[in-house]
């Protein structure tokens, strides 16, 4: 998890910076990294408030963006078996970065996917996550921009290394290709959690039939 952490750092410094611009102050600033735990989100609800939105609306936009977190636990609830109350930990703390991670290396593991694993993955980016918000809330107005840094390219690159061994099939490049473009043509007009979410239930239904079909053949 460690090289993604570059990339964590300053998105959570620019979200504590936005967020006490928005007149948040330090501590309702590290309370929402605390208990919400979700960058965009985060970054969505510092600024409605500032604008005055209501507080249904701030709920109904976060729950849009994160709605892409319904496809992750469908998924690791049919690959890790997990009882109620370790279900409610896991889902509090998952992420995106989490969920590659552990779909991706968890099997490769001696251990294979566990819910220690996982857990793992998560807490490892959770206390960057916080222990930067931290930083921002106390000293962002003397830090420089993240944007200038460039660092918002880390993320991306991230996924598609995580991405490309787990395309080893034409079947699977296909789906992989024709969720990307179908993901780019939403996201020009749709927020972005609901654009991963529909992206993603189009690339799996397209996938089961691709493979159905050629079962059948």
């Amino acid at each position: 998890m460690v090289p993604l952490w570059p990339g964590m750092i300053p998105f959570a410094v620019a979200y504590a910076v936005t967020a006490r611009g928005a007149g948040l102050g330090v501590w309702d600033t590290q309370l929402m990294s605390l208990t919400v735990f979700a960058g965009a989100s985060q970054f969505a609800a510092a600024g409605l408030f500032a604008s005055g939105a209501s507080a249904v609306g701030i709920v109904l936009t976060t729950f849009l963006l994160n709605a892409r977190h319904v496809l992750y636990g469908l998924s690791l609830a049919q690959t890790l078996p997990l009882n109620a109350r370790q279900r409610v930990v896991a889902a509090q703390f998952l992420t995106d970065e989490a969920y590659g991670m552990s779909t991706v290396h968890g099997p490769l593991d001696p251990g294979g996917l566990t819910f220690a694993f996982l857990l793992g993955t998560e807490l490892s980016l959770y206390s960057v996550w916080n222990a930067s918000t931290l930083l921002g809330a106390l000293a962002g107005q003397v830090l420089p921009d993240p944007e200038a840094l460039g660092v918002g390219v880390i993320f991306p690159l991230a996924f598609l290394m995580l991405l490309v061994p787990l395309i080893a099939s034409r079947t699977a490049l296909l789906v992989a290709a024709m969720s990307g473009l179908v993901a780019w043509g939403l996201s020009r007009a749709l927020p972005g959690g609901l654009v991963i979410l529909i992206a993603g239930v189009g690339g799996a239904l397209l996938g089961a039939w691709l493979t159905t079909r050629r079962g059948t053949a």
